[in-house]
């Protein structure tokens, strides 16, 4: 089975963290390059484990993916962006 999957890639301190939201895993390591590996081997770890328990289906269904020619497509993001709001809290020490 072939199953896409969106990553999204950020810096934490000196580790790079790869993350798909779709099936909200994460993975890090001491490169860019080196997270992504990591996080593709987490997620394959995770299908064959579901797989196993018999959840695959379930958990696919409820991520949002669909069987298309032999393709595991999840939904697609639109847009991935960095938003900044300012909130007034009366009571909030920060």
């Amino acid at each position: 089975m072939e199953i896409q999957f969106t990553s999204q890639i950020f810096k934490e301190g000196r580790m790079f963290v790869a993350y798909t939201p779709q099936l909200d895993l994460s993975s890090c390591g001491g490169t860019k390059d080196k997270a992504l590996r990591n996080l593709k081997e987490a997620v394959r770890l995770f299908l064959e484990e579901a797989e196993k328990l018999g959840t695959l289906q379930q958990i696919l269904e409820e991520a949002g993916y669909l069987m298309r020619n032999r393709k595991m497509e999840g939904p697609k993001f639109v847009s991935t962006q960095r938003v900044s709001l300012f909130v007034t809290l009366a009571h909030a020490k920060v």
